[in-house]
Formats: C-alpha cells, sequence, structure tokens
C-alpha cells in the first residue's frame, strides 16, 4: 500500500490477500484514493457544460437570494478555501524542498477548479429559475461516498497518527461535502417572475427536488388526500404550460410548415422535362411533398424536433435500467464462486450481496423513469397530433373535403392516433432486444463455450416465419381500417339521411349493408390477431427451445458435467432473453399498426389546403385601397384536378354598396362567395377585401347552447345591440315565447328549431358581429314570404339595420346616373357621408327585390354575363330579362297588360289617410271585365282596396289563385285567407274557409 505522498502504484482493485480485511481495507486504498479524487470533477466536467446548456434554453425566471442559497454558497465557497489552503501548503513544502508527489500539488488544483465551477453552477441555477438540481445532486454523492470510504479505511489504519493535520483537513472538507449533499435534497423557493402563469393549484413536481423527482415523492401527497377521502375535481392538480395543448399543438405545428416549406424548396422535374423536353407545356414544379415515399419523412423530422429531449432521457433511462439488469448475471457468477470457495473473505459475500440489491434497486428505478417519461411523451404526442388534425380540418380545400369525410376524421383521432402514440412505449423494442440478445449470447459462450450456438441456430430457424407473420399482418391491418373507414362514411350517411331511409323502408338493405362491411372488418381483425398469436407464441416456444437445446449439447459435449454456477446463471440469462423475446413480438405488432396509422396521418396532413394569400385582405382604415372589394381578372377552381367553376370574373364594388348576384341554378354564385372567402384555389387573377367579412351561409347551422350565446359568438355582449338584431332579424316574437328567452338552450340538447328559425339566428350572429363586408347566400331562401319581406326591410336593404342610415327608397332614386354599364357600381354620396353602411354582397333568387339594390350581377356558366343597375339591365334587355321571364317577373308594363301592386313596406308604418308605396310584382294579361272568370276579377285589381274585386255567387264559390296581403284592413275571414295563402301559395279561399289542396 503506498505511503502518503507517494504516486499510487498497486496493480489490484480488490486487495484479497488477508483472509479477513473486513477491518482493515475492503478495496485497495490506492484505487479508492484515485476514484475520490479523479471520478468526481471527471462527471462534473463532462455533465456541466452539457448541463449549462441546457439552463440557459430552458430558464423560468430567477430565484431569490434565499437562505438555501445562500447557505450552499457559503458552503461552497469554504470548500474553496480549504482546497486553496491545500495547494498553498503543498506549494510551500515544494519551496522547501521537502519531497513531494505531483499528486499533493495536482489533487488540491483539481478539486479547487471544480469546486468553483460548482458554485457557478449554483449560481446560474438560480439566475435561470432552477430550484432543485440534479446534475449537483450526483457530483456532491459522488464527492461524499468515495472519499468517505477511503477516510473510513484511513481511520481504520491509524491514519491519524501518521498524518493527522492531513486527514484532519479532509474530515473537514467531508463535513463540508456531506452538508452540501443535503442541502442537494432541499428544493429551493418558486421563480419570483416566472414565465408561466400562475396557477390555482400548480403540480408540485415543477417545485419537487431531485430525490422527490426520482422516488415519485411529490405524488404522495395527492395519494394521502385520495386514502383519507374521495377526490374532487379542485382537488386535482391544474395543468402546466408545458402540457397544455395549445403550446404542443403550436409548436408541432410550427416546426410542421417549417419543415414542409423548407422541403418545397426543392422541386421535382418539370412536366416538360419528363416528357423528354418534346412537349409544348408550360414549365410546372410539384412539391417534394407530394412524392409517396417522401410524405412520411417530414412529419417524423417534426415530431422528433418538437419531442425528442424528452425521449432521449426516457431511452438514456432504460439503456441504464439494462446495465444494471445484466450486473445482475455477473454478481450472481461472483457470489456463486463466493459459495464455492473453501476459505473465502466474509466481507466480499456481504459486499456482493448489497451490490446485487442496490443492481435491482436501481434497475427499477430507471426503468420507472424511463416508463414515467414515455408516458408522458405519449400525452403531448397524443395532443399534439390530435391538435394538428383538427386545424387541418378548418384549413382544408374545397376539393380536399370530399376525399375526406367526417368518418374519416374520427377513426384518424380517434383509432390512428392512439396507436401512433401507443407505439412510443415500444419504439425501443425494435433495438433494444436486439442488444439483449446479443450480450444474452454472449454469457452464454462464455458459460458454456460452443453450445451457445444452438441458441443462434433456434433463433436463425425462427426468424423467416416471423417476416412472413409481419408482412402480412401489415397487408390485414391496411385492409381493415379501409374497411373502417368505409362503415364511418356509411354510418354518417345513414345518421344524416336517416328520415329518408324511414320513408321509403331501406332500415333492413342499409342495415346489411353495414353488417356486410363490418363482417370484412372483422375478418381482416380476426386474421390479423391470429396471426399474432402464432407470433407471440413462437416466441415464447424459443425460449424454451433455446433451453433445452443448450442444456442438452452441453451435457452431450462437454467433459466437465453441469455445476451450480453454470446452471443458475444460465438460467438467469435465459430470463432475460425470455423477457426480450417477449417484448419483441409486442413492438413489432405495435409498430406495424403505427405504420399503417401514421400513413393515414400523413395522408390527411399532406391533403390541399385553403390558399391563405388567396384574398388580399386590408384593415378597414387602410388607405391602400379605396374600394371595398376588388376582383381582377381571376378565375377560381374547387380543386387543381376540376376544371374552373369562375372565368375571368372582374368586379370593384364600393364601400356601402348593396350588390345582388343573381343568375339560374349552377351559375356559380355560391362559388362567387366562397371565392371571396377564399376557400376556392385561385388559378389567375388578383382578390382583394377591405375590412373585416361576416358570412352567411345557405345551410343555417346553430351550436347546442343558448340564444345569446348562439348571436354573439365568442364576441362581447352588448344588450341594447343584441336587441336591435333580434327585432331586425325578427327573433323578437321567437325569443319572448322561449322559457328563458335569450339564455334558452337550443340544438340538439335544448329547444328544437325550425329551418327559417335556424336561418334568422344565422342572419343574426353575423349581423352581431359589426362586420364591414356581409357575404348573404339567399338567406330568405328558407323563410315565408312575408318574414322574408321584413328581413329585407329591417336588415339587408336600403332601410335596413347594414345600411348604417335610415334611408328611404325615394332618396335613392336619383343617385345612379344614366350611363353605359361597366364593371363598377357608382358611388353614393349620401352612403359615403354616412360613413357607417355595410358592404352587402347578396346572393338571391328574390327577383322582386332587384329594384332596391344599387348594382345587380347576373351570371351564366360561371361567368358575368351582364351587370348594372336594375334600369340599365331592363332597358339592355339581357340575361336578367330572361331571369324574370322565367319566373313569371316582368322588367316593365307594356301594352294590354296590367300589373298586380303589393305593398313594400310594413303596414304597421303606414299614417292614418295615407297609403304605402306600391311597386309591381308581377303582370297579367288584361282580359275585358265581362269575359273575366270571378278568379280573373279577383286577382286582376290592386288588392289595396279588396272590395272591388267582386266574390263570385253561387253555391260554389271555392277560387284559386296567389293573394298578396295589401295595407287596407279587409273582413277577418278575408285577412285569414290571405294569410294562409302568403304562407301556402297553393290554396283555396273563399266565403272564410281556408281550403289546403293536394295537387300531387
Amino acid at each position: 500500500m503506498a505511503a502518503p505522498g507517494e504516486p499510487c502504484v498497486e496493480p489490484e482493485v480488490w486487495n484479497q490477500t488477508e483472509p479477513e480485511p473486513a477491518a482493515t481495507s475492503l478495496l485497495n486504498l490506492c484505487f479508492l484514493r484515485t476514484a475520490g479524487v479523479w471520478v468526481p470533477p471527471m462527471y462534473l466536467w463532462v455533465l456541466g457544460p452539457i448541463y449549462l446548456l441546457f439552463i440557459h434554453h430552458h430558464g423560468r425566471g430567477y430565484l431569490r437570494m434565499s437562505p438555501l442559497f445562500k447557505a450552499k454558497m457559503v458552503l461552497g465557497f469554504a470548500l474553496m478555501v480549504l482546497c486553496t489552503s491545500s495547494v498553498a501548503v503543498a506549494l510551500w513544502k515544494i519551496q522547501q524542498g521537502k519531497p513531494e508527489a505531483p499528486e499533493s500539488l495536482i489533487h488540491p488544483t483539481v478539486w479547487l477548479t471544480t469546486m468553483s465551477f460548482a458554485v457557478f453552477l449554483i449560481h446560474t441555477e438560480r439566475k435561470k429559475g432552477i430550484q432543485s438540481s440534479g446534475v449537483l445532486f450526483g457530483y456532491w454523492l459522488l464527492c461524499f461516498v468515495l472519499p468517505a470510504t477511503r477516510a473510513i479505511q484511513q481511520a481504520s489504519g491509524g491514519g491519524f497518527q501518521s498524518d493527522p493535520i492531513r486527514h484532519l483537513s479532509t474530515y473537514l472538507c467531508l463535513s463540508l461535502v456531506v452538508a452540501q449533499f443535503v442541502l442537494s435534497c432541499l428544493a429551493d423557493q418558486p421563480p419570483f417572475f416566472p414565465k408561466d402563469p400562475q396557477q390555482s393549484n400548480p403540480c408540485p413536481e415543477a417545485g419537487a427536488s431531485f430525490p422527490s423527482k426520482a422516488m415519485f415523492w411529490w405524488v404522495s401527497g395527492l395519494v394521502w388526500k385520495g386514502y383519507r377521502k374521495p377526490l374532487r375535481p379542485k382537488d386535482l392538480w391544474s395543468l402546466g404550460r408545458e402540457n397544455s395543448s395549445e403550446e404542443l399543438v403550436a409548436r408541432l405545428e410550427k416546426e410542421w410548415i417549417k419543415i414542409c416549406s423548407a422541403t418545397r424548396r426543392y422541386p421535382k422535374a418539370t412536366v416538360c422535362e419528363r416528357k423528354g423536353g418534346g412537349g409544348m407545356e408550360a414549365p410546372e414544379t410539384e412539391p417534394f411533398l407530394q412524392q409517396e415515399g417522401s410524405q412520411r419523412g417530414p412529419l417524423l423530422r417534426a415530431i422528433w424536433q418538437v419531442f425528442h429531449s424528452t425521449f432521449l432521457l426516457g431511452t438514456l433511462s432504460l439503456v441504464i435500467s439494462d446495465v444494471f439488469r445484466f450486473t445482475v448475471p455477473k454478481l450472481l457468477s461472483l457470489f456463486l464462486e463466493f459459495i464455492g470457495d473453501p476459505k473465502p473473505p466474509a466481507w466480499k459475500g456481504y459486499l456482493l450481496a448489497v451490490l446485487m440489491f442496490l443492481s435491482a434497486c436501481l434497475q427499477t428505478l430507471f426503468e420507472q423513469q424511463n416508463m414515467y417519461r414515455l408516458k408522458v411523451l405519449q400525452m403531448r404526442l397524443r395532443s399534439a397530433i390530435t391538435g394538428l388534425v383538427y386545424r387541418k380540418v378548418l384549413a382544408l380545400s374545397s376539393g380536399s373535403r370530399k376525399a375526406s369525410a367526417v368518418g374519416d376524421v374520427v377513426n384518424l383521432v380517434s383509432v390512428d392516433v392512439q396507436r401512433v402514440t401507443e407505439s412510443v412505449l415500444y419504439l425501443n423494442g425494435l433495438w433494444l432486444p436486439l442488444v439483449w440478445i446479443v450480450v444474452c449470447f454472449v454469457y452464454l459462450w462464455q458459460l458454456l463455450g460452443p453450445s451457445a450456438l444452438m441458441a443462434i441456430a433456434v433463433f436463425l430457424s425462427l426468424l423467416p416465419l416471423n417476416f412472413f407473420i409481419t408482412k402480412k399482418r401489415n397487408h390485414h391491418q391496411e385492409e381493415q381500417m379501409r374497411q373502417k373507414d368505409l362503415r364511418a362514411r356509411l354510418t354518417s350517411s345513414i345518421l344524416r339521411n336517416s328520415r329518408t331511409i324511414k320513408f321509403h323502408g331501406w332500415e333492413g338493405a342499409f342495415l346489411d349493408r353495414v353488417l356486410g362491411i363490418r363482417g370484412w372488418e372483422l375478418g381482416a381483425l380476426r386474421t390479423s390477431g391470429l396471426l399474432f398469436s402464432v407470433s407471440l407464441v413462437s416466441f415464447q416456444v424459443s425460449t424454451f427451445l433455446v433451453a433445452l437445446v443448450v442444456f442438452a449439447v452441453h451435457t452431450l459435449v462437454a467433459e466437465n458435467a453441469m455445476d451450480a454456477e453454470k446452471a443458475f446463471v444460465t438460467l438467469t440469462v435465459l430470463n432475460i432473453l425470455n423477457k426480450a423475446q417477449a417484448f419483441l413480438p409486442f413492438s413489432i405488432h405495435s409498430l406495424v399498426q403505427a405504420r399503417v396509422s401514421f400513413d393515414r396521418l400523413v395522408s390527411f396532413l399532406c391533403l390541399e389546403e385553403v390558399d391563405p394569400g388567396a384574398v388580399d385582405v386590408c384593415p378597414s382604415g387602410s388607405s391602400a385601397r379605396k374600394d371595398c372589394i376588388t376582383i381582377h381578372s381571376a378565375t377560381f377552381t374547387w380543386s387543381q384536378e376540376s376544371s374552373p367553376c369562375l372565368h375571368r370574373i372582374n368586379l370593384t364594388v364600393p364601400q356601402g354598396c348593396l350588390l345582388a348576384v343573381v343568375g339560374p341554378v349552377g351559375a356559380g354564385k355560391s362559388s362567387l362567395l366562397s371565392a371571396l372567402l377564399g376557400e376556392l384555389s385561385k388559378v389567375e387573377g388578383f382578390i382583394s377585401i377591405k375590412g373585416s367579412v361576416a358570412y352567411m351561409p345557405q345551410e343555417a347551422w346553430v351550436q347546442n347552447t343558448s340564444v345569446v350565446e348562439n348571436v354573439c359568438f365568442g364576441r362581447e355582449l352588448e344588450p341594447a345591440w343584441l336587441d336591435r338584431v333580434l327585432e331586425a332579424c325578427a327573433l323578437r316574437p321567437d325569443v319572448d315565447g322561449f322559457p328563458a328567452g335569450v339564455h334558452t338552450s337550443v340544438g340538439e340538447q335544448g329547444m328544437h328549431l325550425s329551418g327559417g328559425q335556424k336561418q334568422r339566428l344565422s342572419l343574426a350572429r353575423a349581423v352581431y358581429r359589426k362586420a364591414a363586408v356581409y357575404l348573404l347566400d339567399d338567406p330568405m331562401a328558407a323563410l315565408d314570404a312575408h318574414v322574408g319581406q321584413h328581413i329585407f326591410n329591417q336588415v339587408i336593404g336600403p332601410g335596413g339595420l347594414l345600411q348604417g342610415t335610415k334611408d328611404s327608397r325615394s332618396t335613392r332614386s336619383g343617385a345612379l346616373p344614366t350611363r353605359s354599364p361597366g364593371t363598377t357600381p357608382p358611388p353614393n354620396p349620401q352612403l359615403q357621408e354616412a360613413g357607417r353602411a355595410h358592404t352587402r354582397i347578396l346572393v338571391t333568387h328574390a327577383l322582386h327585390i332587384l329594384p332596391q339594390v344599387d348594382w345587380i350581377v347576373v351570371l351564366a356558366d360561371g361567368a358575368i354575363a351582364e351587370m348594372g343597375s336594375y334600369q340599365e339591365l331592363l332597358h339592355k334587355k339581357g340575361a336578367l330579362m330572361g331571369l324574370l321571364d322565367q319566373a313569371g317577373q316582368p322588367g316593365d308594363s307594356g301594352e294590354g297588360e296590367t300589373e298586380l301592386w303589393t305593398s313594400t313596406k310594413d303596414p304597421r308604418d303606414s299614417s292614418a289617410g295615407r297609403r304605402p308605396e306600391l311597386r309591381p310584382e308581377r303582370s297579367i294579361k288584361s282580359v275585358p271585365e265581362k269575359d273575366r272568370t270571378p278568379s280573373e276579377a279577383q286577382t286582376g285589381v290592386p288588392l289595396d282596396d279588396p272590395d272591388r274585386a267582386p266574390w263570385p255567387t253561387g253555391k260554389d264559390s271555392v277560387q284559386y289563385g296567389r293573394v298578396s296581403t295589401s295595407s287596407a284592413r279587409p273582413s277577418p275571414a278575408t285577412a285569414a285567407a290571405s294569410r294562409a295563402q302568403v304562407l301556402l301559395p297553393d290554396v283555396a279561399v273563399g266565403n272564410g274557409v281556408v281550403v289546403i289542396l293536394n295537387l300531387s
């Protein structure tokens, strides 16, 4: 054993020269001295810079100068002073010419620099808000264990008598290190200005100490509370920001967009190049994402960029756990040698037993840390991918929506995302069991020699079978998911059209079809399950086959018989091999399913999206653009594969204009609104909108919530404005009849609404937004005639709520100058002065309101046939006149015709002695009065004076025709009949009796 001050030259680590060295030295003192001096500094200088870089990028604020921090700094400076004194003493002895080994100066110098670095880390942790450090915890643990072992041996060997001053300083330093180790087991106060918002019941994991995190002590409080009383929702901890879906989805989406943008910078060959350059096609590049084999890569890279740190920490924990797993067979072999030794040292048996116990404990500890990390990763990955799918649904283009039904999205979220996230637990099962198998074979070769080759032969014989099973299961998995998607689509279609199916009695046919698809799905699932069972049985049986073959061959071939060491260690190794064989098939099974599901997710996420730059949106107060809507030479299509649906659209709409879009069915009216919303793919041209946009679709929808929440739709409640909107949209009588008024729940879980009520509620939601531009897709289609007239007068029309001023039609009559038709409606000075009028694009089939709009656009076959004011288009006698003729409404009264008049105002608005303003609705041929039938006589006169309409005489007094309301007050029976015919056009009226006719 080396004397103090001399270099260590003893080659052995174990000191087995004495039969009972338990009281003198368990290990070689020279080894302990070298390890105690060099291992802690090497540990800190290797992990310290990495840890410093990590906390630099993951700071959480800074900590106050708490008593715990001050105590750590005082102890750190005290250790630095001790190390400095040791360096000074060594230098003094060298200066005095006393013989000193180089280690007497090198060792304290190394410890001085390492202690300085440790103090710097403590200070940096306070600046970055780290409440407890695992790196420093390990450092102080090493500084305590190794020197303590050496100090105990030196004290038992009489070290105080040989050099009391040196050993006194050693024990003083050891005491300070123990104090630092105890302080490192505590957690500091929370950050003073945390980056994350304060929570009412934060999770204690963030503020727990390192031992608490390693042993999961921070969960004990919740477990104890649940033991004492049932847990309630308020007892659960708040979700941290790092685990919130908002944070996770935003990070994954950011990386996904960045990687996709970088990938698209490498285009494929152009169309002309692929065709040899002889074609006349224009050069066209295809994004790299469209390649079949490369779609999986960008999403994998995005997931890796976001979650790689958590996965690597879990994998590191698993690797360390496996290191301790394979130390058990070696320690067991040494322990069996100890038992077989006739005169073994007792300390060796105690030491091996303690090491086996610690190895098993550390293996379990790191294995549970790996499981915890991967479970957290699984939860975060599930939230991120699910959010990415939902955001993709909102951004899909119209062509992509046709390719992905609602059932497909449901399967993606409920099945595919689950399988992908579950594969995280088995991702290391692709390579780690193979490492286990190789290490086990090495152990078997050392124990049994060439007989271990039989184990390799057994495994190789089973590989082709498992490769075949994996390939077949992949095929059946894809088939099962295809059938599942088909069944989900069919089920969704059946639920949407259940009323039609019941009316026609098709329940049995559709049930047979659904069950047939389910049968195919179960068949694929059953076949896949059988193949998995065969694979599992083959792996389980292989363990017994390996043990049987190896022991049999070794017994027959080896000269020496099987002893206890070979038998027990071989069984221990085969037990590890059995775990590897059990883990491998589950990993393959999970990853096969995850691969299919991941490909489906990637295919969905790579679908075409709505181009956010298709429409140039400017703020309302911007002076960059003068007009509210500008479309210049624009061509649109629903998808890249389909032909254009709108051709060469040129349109300019000033602020406050009421523009009507009319045309036959399929002319592209709704497509024009979709183009303004940016939902169509723009082939060429330019389109811009100034200000915010509110859109009312043709198919109304409501949320399963209250009326006020449906109308406000996330906006702040303004009671006065809400009342005006409800009144204008003819919802006030309906709301007053609801049990809770505006707070009544509607939808599937509340009060049932009719189609007209849903339409008016949808219109009220759009009006409440106070947008600059309103896109209204036939808002009066599902409304009764009088309700539709009320909506137009009070909301859309010239005196409506969206006009922003109470103009009457008479004040607008001279606003349009006589000129040649163009592409821009003339500006209305009164609207510009008001400054509050909203721009309205109205798609309608109600041609009788066209005289009251500012501008009319007539679409035909996806192009603008003509545009202009009502009078201009009538004089042109073009496409609008054709629509009026088809609808039975004239543009002008002519010779031999008389006009049917209806009121354009609410009768309640007419004052006494004044008649409401009338307008022509339709004309019928004039027939001499003496030759008229009673029906013609009734319908051929203005209905504002019903007394002029002679009622027929005779018993059969039932007449047919359309009756319009008027401002005159008829008899009660006549008024009831008139109201009935407004609601039901095909009715018979006579003698105060309303008869509903079934003309089918």
